[in-house]
């Protein structure tokens, strides 16, 4: 295994349970275009949020354990659930990998309000994580925070829909009680929902602002990158590649719907709980 060290410039790995962490890997794509990326969808088991802690786990060192043989440089986990369960631990079972994972920005929010009203859409995992827990006791005294799970909305997004009726309507009953509450910043706890921001900020209008963490966590893996001398140099083209446990030519649809690219997903499969090239 790569030591933080080393000069080792294999790719970035990134994973979520569906599709929700293309968001962060578009940013990332976007701030380091000379890296290459490995993305993980685990649709085989989308979407993670009703999941047991112990599954969520097992997935995700699962998927971690096959990035390794990639001989990645860094992992994000692009999910706010598996963040939730499961970052802590990876850190402590892989202490010479770097991993950056997802907290709901929930800090940055409640720096801005000026209604004192915070909105936050995410899963019920994350909302029941310790890690939520503690972001909203450090940052947000004084601060109403008003959450919804949006149920069905990763569904919606996993099918692509991402501006259909049924799609608002999920979005009107989250963010309707907000609104009527005063709510000023809505926060994006999972990857899946900056995919409907538009859609968000239809029905917000122009005075309630709607944080995405995909930037954030973006220069979060460009600080590390940049701390242990791992960026790579200039090149033409990174090599960007898309794994998925369901079946590809679904992700290869999502992939033309959701970042508008061309690409040919490739398939693995689990085996216990290790992943296998199909």
């Amino acid at each position: 295994m790569m030591t933080r060290h080393s000069k080792h410039h294999g790719p970035i790995g990134i994973f979520d349970s569906g599709v929700g962490g293309l968001s962060v890997l578009r940013e990332v794509h976007r701030q380091l275009p000379a890296e290459d990326l490995v993305y993980i969808a685990d649709q085989a088991h989308v979407p993670y949020g009703n999941r047991s802690r112990e599954e969520v786990f097992g997935f995700s060192a699962g998927i971690v354990r096959y990035l390794l043989k990639m001989q990645v440089k860094l992992v994000t986990i692009a999910c706010n659930t598996a963040s939730a369960v499961a970052l802590t631990d990876l850190r402590a079972k892989y202490p010479s990998l770097l991993f950056v994972g997802m907290e709901p920005a929930v800090k940055p929010a409640a720096e801005e309000t000026s209604t004192g009203v915070v909105g936050v859409l995410a899963t019920p995992a994350t909302f029941q994580g310790d890690l939520y827990a503690s972001t909203v006791e450090r940052f947000a005294k004084g601060v109403k925070i008003l959450q919804d799970t949006c149920p069905g909305l990763v569904k919606q997004i996993e099918a692509g829909q991402i501006s259909s009726q049924e799609t608002r309507e999920i979005l009107q009953r989250a963010l309707t009680p907000m609104l009527e509450e005063g709510v000023d910043e809505i926060v994006m706890g999972c990857s899946h929902y900056p995919f409907v921001i538009p859609l968000i900020k239809e029905i917000v209008g122009e005075g309630v602002e709607v944080i995405d963490p995909a930037p954030a966590v973006a220069r979060q893996v460009e600080r590390l990158l940049n701390e242990y001398d791992l960026r790579k140099g200039k090149q033409e083209k990174a090599e960007v590649s898309f794994y998925t446990t369901g079946k590809t030519e679904r992700l290869d649809n999502l992939l033309q719907t959701l970042l508008g690219r061309e690409s040919k997903s490739m398939g693995l499969n689990w085996v216990g709980e290790n992943l296998r090239e199909r």
